[in-house]
């Protein structure tokens, strides 16, 4: 009898130690780990305001936020019927945006001159790549035609599509801004002031039509390009904010990987960027907030009193002398559940970091991302194994025998000691059916520079404070 009983207890430790493995570390998902529905990180196929998004996008000078591989950017307009990329190509794009802020950043860049009457092209450019995945919808003219501009703070000139098209246009979602309608258009004269500030916001020295209008080309790191007249037309932001004057590009020649959209929208730190030419009415203040999934909207704010400051905490700007229109920050510590990782701080210092708006995917430093991906595996594989790599991402797990899966907590600690938690959609992608992977990936030398991307700052509310130098983060900003 005692021999059975010491059997059944064996028996009923090893039945009890299985469910717990099966449950996931439920003591320790209360405070160092997220437990979530796999549904929650997929979107769903009709567009959503939530909740926290819904007021604030009734505040004057914000705009909503939508994914451009969403419904939230396809409803209601003409051409909705746009292919919508896998995620490895979104991969190899956001891989192209990387080499092209890499490229931007080394010591040597290239600068071209634009010939009236021939465009020599750069082999590598010095811009990033025009394909990021966020869109407002602006007014552009007298009357105001609305365009889905791409909001990038990895550029500088704003852009978009005009008629006639001297010699291509892509196709996009909206209708093609037409300047002949507009009573407020204008052309930028070769011989203003404004026409030299073109080199700093596109790399590339602006030519002349006939002696007369300015001409820019700008391409980007994967051969996309727009080259056409610098221009100046009234901007709307909403009724009651009007921008007038403000300076763009209207494209003639456009080319490239814009899927769909009108242009973009440049937030950098150039005298030409939209943050720049609203310094007077915004202060050079601005803030966003990048929903969950695509299938939800989120909000980009303009100027203080539009941004919701509660709980937000700000690390100074790192300063530096390279790529003046990026904003860098000094990463200090990266933590995942609960456990601060054995990265020196020299290893983010190599090459600093940035954060930028376009890039999806977070690249660190090898030596970085080898600890984060060793030790988050480490979390994970006692309740998922591993699965093969995807694309970029070689960090994987099955969790085929789960609807919801368990992870370890990501923080990131900042210059000032500011302490960001990731959402868990910033810490996990759904690859495939029954597929997640960790959401990072590594640089291919410790001299690249770290990019901080928009995975990672879904649901936070980033706040820039380019007049002040502080880079704001809260919590819970949209879902």
């Amino acid at each position: 009898m005692k021999l059975f009983s010491s059997l059944f207890l064996i028996f009923l430790w090893c039945f009890s130690s299985q469910i717990h493995a099966l449950q996931g570390p439920k003591s320790a998902s209360k405070t160092h780990f997220h437990t979530v529905q796999l549904s929650s990180l997929l979107p769903a196929s009709a567009c959503t305001d939530p909740p926290t998004t819904k007021g604030l996008n009734k505040r004057e000078s914000t705009l909503k936020v939508f994914h451009r591989h969403g419904p939230c950017f396809r409803q209601g307009k003409e051409n909705s019927a746009a292919t919508v990329p896998s995620l490895s190509e979104v991969f190899s794009d956001d891989q192209s945006r990387v080499d092209s802020i890499h490229v931007r950043l080394a010591p040597k860049s290239n600068t071209n001159r634009i010939d009236e009457n021939k465009v020599d092209l750069p082999a590598k450019s010095g811009r990033t790549l025009g394909s990021g995945n966020y869109l407002v919808s602006i007014g552009l003219g007298t009357p105001a035609r609305t365009l889905s501009l791409v909001f990038d703070t990895g550029s500088d000139l704003t852009w978009t599509q005009c008629q006639p098209c001297i010699r291509s246009c892509y196709q996009q979602q909206d209708p093609i801004f037409d300047p002949s309608k507009s009573s407020t258009y204008s052309n930028i004269s070769c011989t203003s002031a404004k026409c030299s500030q073109l080199s700093s916001a596109t790399g590339n020295t602006p030519g002349c039509r006939s002696g007369s209008t300015c001409i820019y080309l700008i391409q980007y790191g994967d051969s996309s390009f727009s080259v056409g007249y610098f221009s100046s037309d009234k901007l709307t932001l909403s009724p009651t904010d009007v921008i007038p004057n403000f300076l763009f590009g209207c494209g003639q020649d456009n080319e490239g990987l814009f899927g769909g959209t009108s242009g973009i929208i440049g937030l950098g730190r150039d005298p030409l960027s939209l943050v720049s030419q609203t310094a007077p009415k915004y202060g050079k203040y601005f803030s966003y907030c990048l929903p969950s999934i695509s299938s939800l909207t989120g909000h980009l704010s303009l100027g203080k009193s539009a941004s919701s400051l509660k709980n937000v905490r700000f690390t100074p700007f790192a300063s530096s002398q390279r790529g003046a229109s990026f904003y860098f920050i000094d990463i200090i510590a990266i933590s995942v559940g609960g456990r601060q990782l054995p990265i020196g701080q020299s290893v983010f210092k190599i090459a600093g970091t940035i954060i930028d708006s376009g890039t999806v995917i977070t690249r660190l430093p090898p030596a970085a991302y080898s600890v984060l991906s060793s030790t988050f595996k480490q979390a994970m594989s006692r309740y998922y194994p591993s699965a093969p790599a995807f694309s970029i991402l070689d960090t994987c797990f099955d969790v085929s025998n789960s609807t919801a899966v368990t992870v370890p907590k990501v923080a990131f600690t900042f210059g000032g000691n500011v302490v960001v938690d990731l959402a868990p959609q910033g810490i996990l992608i759904v690859a495939k059916p029954s597929v997640v992977c960790l959401a990072f990936a590594a640089n291919n030398a410790a001299t690249d520079v770290g990019i901080f991307g928009n995975t990672q700052q879904k649901t936070l509310e980033v706040v820039y404070d380019v007049a002040g130098g502080n880079l704001g983060f809260g919590p819970a900003g949209c879902s």
